[in-house]
C-alpha cells in the first residue's frame, strides 16, 4: 500500500495556548482513517494543516508529508481539487449562493477535466442523479433543505477525482439513508487513494471502518482499527462517546400526565411554491405529548412545523388550534441552527431580558429554568459566538419553555451538536416538555432517537 499522508509531531498552537498536542499517524492507499470526537477536540484543525488551510494566526509544528514530499502552506495549495480536495463542515460556505446545483458541479468537470459545457452538463446530471438531485438541478442553495445542500457540496467536491479526500463532517444533518449514500459516494471517490474523514457520528465510523483515532480536547486518547475501538473501547471518553449513540440509549418511562388536544390536522397536504411534499397527513397532538417526525431529507419534515405554527399556509386540508387560551406567542418553534435565531450584536443578558420584560416572566423562574438547563449566570455576559453549540441551544431552550408554550415545534434541534451534549439536550428538552405540559413536535433524522424519546411517530 502506497503512503499518503504521514504526520510526525504535528502541534498546533496560539501564541499562548496549544489546540493540538504533537500527534502522529500514517494514511496508506485504501485503508480511511477517520478522527472521531467533539468540537473543539482539535479535528478540523489537523485536517487544515494538512490542505494548508490552517488560520494565519496559528503557528504549527511537525512534519506534514503528503505523497512522499513534505509541504508548507503555500507547496500544498497547488495539489487543490486534483489531487486533494477538502470538504468543508457547513456546505453553505462551499457552495456559489447564486449558482443553480448543476452548475456547482458541472463546473468542476470544465475547469479540471477539460470537458465542453455540454458533456460536462451531462456528468453532472449523472451525479446528481446518483445522490437524489436530479430533479433539483436547477435550483440554488438557498433553495434546497440543508441535507440536500450536503449531498450537493459532497458530489462537487469529489467530482474532480482527486487522490486523496478530506471529509469535515460530510453527513451532519443527514437522514440515515441520505448519510449511507453520502458515505458511499465518498468511499467509492476513494478508491485507489485515501480518505481521512472528521465526525462525532460513531455510525459514520463503523461503516468505514480502517482506523480511528479519538481525540478529546487536542489530545489523542485512544487509537486502533475500527474493530478494535469501537466494540471494545479502552479509554472513558470512547466509552462516553459510543454510549451517547442513540441506538444505545434506554427507553424511559414518564409519568401519566392528563392530556388534552392541542392541535389537529385533516387530510394535511403541504408544500412550498404550490407544490406538494407530503399529503394525507391527519393527526391530533395533545399536551405533554413528544411526537416524533421522520422521512428522507426534503419530503417535508420543516415545511410540515412551518404550515402547522402558521408560517406557511397549507396546500389542502386544515390545521385547527385547540388550545383556545393559549397566546400567540406560545405557538413556538426551535431551529435548528441557534446561531441563526440569536443576534450577536448584544449579549445573551440583554436577549433575556428583553424576553422577561416584554411578558412580564417572574425573574424567579428565569433563576430556576438555567439551573436545570444547566446554564451557569455568567454566561449571560456573552453574546452568541463567545459560547459553545451547547449552550446556545440550552439558551435557546430557555427563551422558548419560558414562555410556557402549547406547542413547540423542534427542528433538527441537535443536529449539529455533538452526541455527548445532544443527548444532554434531548433530555432536558423531553422532561421540560413533559413538566410543563408542552406539546412537543420533534424533527430528526436518527429513527433511534425517535424510538427512544417520543410517544408517537409520524412518518413522511
Amino acid at each position: 500500500m502506497n503512503l499518503l499522508i504521514q504526520l510526525t509531531d504535528l502541534s498546533i498552537k496560539t501564541k499562548q495556548l496549544e489546540l493540538l498536542q504533537p500527534l502522529s499517524f500514517k494514511l496508506y492507499q485504501d485503508k480511511p482513517v477517520t478522527i472521531l470526537g467533539q468540537t473543539g477536540s482539535g479535528k478540523s484543525l489537523l485536517a487544515q494543516a494538512i490542505v494548508g488551510l490552517l488560520p494565519s494566526e496559528l503557528s504549527q509544528q511537525g512534519q506534514v508529508e503528503v505523497f512522499g514530499q513534505t509541504h508548507d502552506r503555500k507547496s500544498l495549495i497547488s495539489l487543490w481539487g486534483r489531487e486533494v480536495i477538502m470538504l468543508p463542515q457547513e456546505p453553505w460556505r462551499a457552495l456559489d449562493p447564486l449558482m443553480p446545483a448543476y452548475q456547482q458541479v458541472s463546473e468542476v468537470y470544465q475547469c479540471l477535466h477539460d470537458l465542453d459545457e455540454e458533456s460536462a452538463f451531462y456528468r453532472a446530471l449523472k451525479d446528481l442523479e446518483r445522490v437524489g438531485l436530479k430533479s433539483s438541478a436547477l435550483k440554488r442553495p438557498g433553495q434546497l433543505s440543508g441535507g440536500m445542500a450536503q449531498r450537493l457540496a459532497v458530489t462537487s467536491a469529489t467530482a474532480g477525482g482527486a487522490k486523496l479526500v478530506l471529509a469535515d463532517e460530510p453527513t451532519k444533518g443527514l437522514d440515515v439513508s441520505r448519510r449511507d449514500d453520502i458515505i458511499q459516494v465518498l468511499m467509492n471517490s476513494a478508491q485507489g487513494g485515501g480518505l481521512l474523514t472528521i465526525t462525532h457520528d460513531i455510525e459514520v465510523a463503523r461503516q468505514i471502518g480502517g482506523d480511528i483515532i479519538v481525540m478529546k480536547e487536542g489530545v489523542v486518547v485512544e487509537q486502533g482499527s475500527a474493530q478494535q475501538i469501537l466494540n471494545h473501547p479502552q479509554h472513558a471518553y470512547t466509552q462516553l462517546l459510543i454510549a451517547a449513540d442513540p441506538r444505545h440509549w434506554k427507553a424511559r418511562d414518564y409519568p401519566m400526565i392528563e392530556k388534552k388536544p392541542v392541535l389537529e390536522a385533516k387530510r394535511l397536504a403541504i408544500g412550498r411554491n404550490g407544490l406538494a411534499l407530503s399529503n394525507g397527513i391527519n393527526f391530533t397532538i395533545h399536551s405533554g405529548e413528544v411526537v416524533g417526525v421522520v422521512g428522507d431529507s426534503g419530503c417535508g419534515k420543516s415545511t410540515l412545523g412551518d404550515t402547522l405554527l402558521g408560517l406557511l399556509k397549507p396546500i389542502e386540508g386544515s390545521v385547527k388550534r385547540l388550545s383556545e387560551e393559549a397566546k400567540p406567542y406560545q405557538w413556538l418553534k426551535l431551529f435548528q441552527d441557534p446561531p441563526a435565531a440569536l443576534t450577536c450584536s448584544v449579549t445573551l443578558g440583554v436577549l433575556l431580558e428583553d424576553l422577561v420584560k416584554l411578558h412580564q416572566i417572574e425573574r424567579q423562574r428565569v433563576a430556576i429554568l438555567m439551573s436545570k438547563l444547566n446554564l451557569a449566570p455568567e454566561l449571560l455576559e456573552r453574546r452568541s459566538t463567545e459560547v459553545s453549540g451547547g449552550e446556545l441551544q440550552r439558551f435557546a431552550i430557555l427563551r422558548a419553555m419560558l414562555l410556557e408554550p402549547v406547542f413547540l415545534f423542534a427542528d433538527e434541534p441537535t443536529s449539529r451538536l455533538d452526541p455527548i451534549i445532544a443527548k444532554e439536550v434531548i433530555e432536558l428538552l423531553v422532561d421540560l416538555a413533559k413538566e410543563q405540559g408542552c406539546a412537543l413536535l420533534f424533527v430528526s433524522h436518527d429513527p433511534y432517537l425517535i424510538e427512544k424519546r417520543c410517544d408517537t411517530v409520524l412518518r413522511l
